[in-house]
């Protein structure tokens, strides 16, 4: 038994430890925000926090997060309230598709938690998610509005 915390909760998994996290997530905890995109760890959308660092799900083996903590999508909002991104990205109407849009929020999610106030360089470096859709310039008013909201709150 592989044991982890996955969004604020103790959970454990039978998984064999090579399983991608990625599968794990979505097929044993029935949470499917966390996209397959690539595979390879390249597009992003499989981006999950791992004690608080973007990792791409689909390259992490579940073997590796014994004892570590996991934040999905569905683990972004807190207190029955939506997360300042989620919020900014429906003012902004960042998604198009949508399809890479959780891990994109939990790419920004961790910049925020150590960048205040980012600035659109910071952005850049922090979001390599891929978007077929190119709202980028959309992520970065969304990641700098949530910036704002989060100083003032």
């Amino acid at each position: 038994m592989i044991r982890f915390t996955l969004n604020g909760r103790p959970v454990e998994t039978a998984a064999p430890p090579p399983t991608p996290l990625l599968w794990v997530i979505r097929e044993d905890f029935d949470l499917v925000g966390t996209k397959y995109g690539c595979g390879i760890a390249v597009c992003g959308a499989c981006t999950v926090l791992l004690d608080g660092q973007p990792v791409r799900s689909c390259s992490v083996p579940v073997g590796a997060c014994g004892g570590r903590a996991v934040a999905t999508i569905e683990g972004l909002a807190q207190d029955g309230g939506l997360h300042p991104l989620q919020q900014a990205w429906i003012d902004e109407q960042v998604p198009q598709c949508g399809y890479c849009q959780s891990g994109m929020l939990m790419a920004a999610a961790a910049l925020l938690a150590t960048k205040r106030d980012p600035s659109d360089e910071d952005i850049d470096a922090a979001i390599t998610n891929i978007c077929r859709c190119g709202t980028y310039p959309r992520v970065r008013r969304a990641i700098h509005a949530a910036a704002a909201r989060m100083k003032s709150a």
